[in-house]
């Protein structure tokens, strides 16, 4: 095995990132696809915050370990990636988190009387919401929670932050956002999320996620913009 060395080609970063998406869906959705009614949405949360951290550490050396257009977006309005790369990482993290969709739906259809339509893990509002939450609580859950996703993510990632316990603190962060909001939304807070399985679900799914892809950007957009006056620039 060829060692990586110290600076990753663009094709290093960008197959990282698709390998990190991948792995977020097919670990956090597979365990709500296949265990969730055992687990339940403490397991569910705590499957999504293992993800973050066993991949941040493994492909975050490479690529950053974004595994999230929202992320990558704030990310560049706080001027801590280049917005060159942006439209190339959104792209393989789309992709990452599709192919994991398709792996599982594979899987999934392993069993009698298997159906993806209208669930399969995916996000909605109104009657596709877990607890019937309305587009309106959704909205000001998903953009909120991005926001504060971003606001933790830049604060553990600053050069004046505990060094080695990013990961950590941003899979934490993220479990315990997937504990306030699955009986929200199932909790998106990422758009390649949303769409990598919703791909599988029906029309019906697919018609609701543009909520899925508005609110984490905007959340993540706002905390991009607005963090060095909390934070301070890094």
């Amino acid at each position: 095995m060829t060692p990586l060395t110290s600076d990753p080609t663009t094709a290093q970063r960008l197959g990282a990132e698709a390998l990190g998406t991948f792995w977020l869906v097919l670990g956090g959705c597979g365990t709500a696809i296949f265990a969730g009614e055992e687990v339940g949405y403490l397991g569910v949360a705590l499957a999504f915050g293992l993800t973050v951290v066993t991949g941040a550490y493994a492909f975050g050396p490479v690529s950053g370990g974004h595994f999230n257009p929202a992320v990558t977006v704030g990310l560049a309005l706080a001027r801590r990636f280049a917005w060159k790369d942006v439209p190339g990482y959104a792209a393989v993290q789309v992709a990452g988190a599709s192919i994991a969709g398709g792996v599982l739906y594979v899987i999934a259809r392993g069993t009698d009387g298997f159906s993806a339509k209208g669930a399969f893990a995916t996000n909605g509002f109104g009657d596709r919401s877990p607890e019937g939450y309305d587009l309106t609580s959704v909205l000001v859950a998903e953009t909120l929670l991005t926001a504060v996703f971003l606001f933790i993510i830049l604060g553990a990632s600053a050069k004046r932050a505990a060094v080695g316990f990013s990961g950590l603190t941003i899979g934490l962060g993220l479990t315990l956002i997937h504990l306030v909001s699955i009986p929200i939304s199932n909790t998106s807070v990422n758009p390649a999320r949303s769409l990598g399985v919703a791909w599988f679900a029906g029309g019906d799914v697919l018609a609701q996620q543009w909520a899925f892809v508005v609110a984490p950007l905007v959340g993540a957009a706002i905390a991009g913009a607005v963090h060095h006056v909390i934070l301070g620039r890094d």
